[in-house]
């Protein structure tokens, strides 16, 4: 199987596919519910809340950072994070782009 040519595809779809491929893990998807259900997290919480190890929080967090979609904050020991509300928008706008690209076709297949 071949790599993939970022360089063919648009900027749009380059991000897009970026972002959802941060997203795309369970538990991703759980930690952003928990963010959006607070408003901010400490990461101590999530390890209690969703019954993971402390490291695999931790890495799913630096993967949704480094994304872009959430940001944290250094208070003491302790890391608050939320959702970067510029991506989120961003997520919000393509995501629906593209699914409501989709009109309904009266047969196929």
């Amino acid at each position: 199987m071949g790599l993939t040519k970022s360089e063919i595809f648009t900027e749009e779809q380059n991000q897009l596919s970026t972002l959802l491929k941060a997203m795309a893990h369970p538990a991703r998807i759980a930690i952003l519910q928990r963010i959006l259900i607070s408003k901010t997290c400490v990461c101590g919480d999530l390890v209690e809340e969703l019954g993971l190890a402390q490291a695999t929080i931790s890495q799913h967090l630096k993967e949704l950072k480094n994304a872009g979609i959430i940001q944290g904050t250094i208070e003491g020991v302790s890391v608050c994070y939320c959702i970067n509300p510029k991506t989120w928008e961003l997520l919000q706008s393509q995501i629906g782009t593209f699914l409501n690209s989709y009109k309904g076709v009266a047969s196929c297949c």
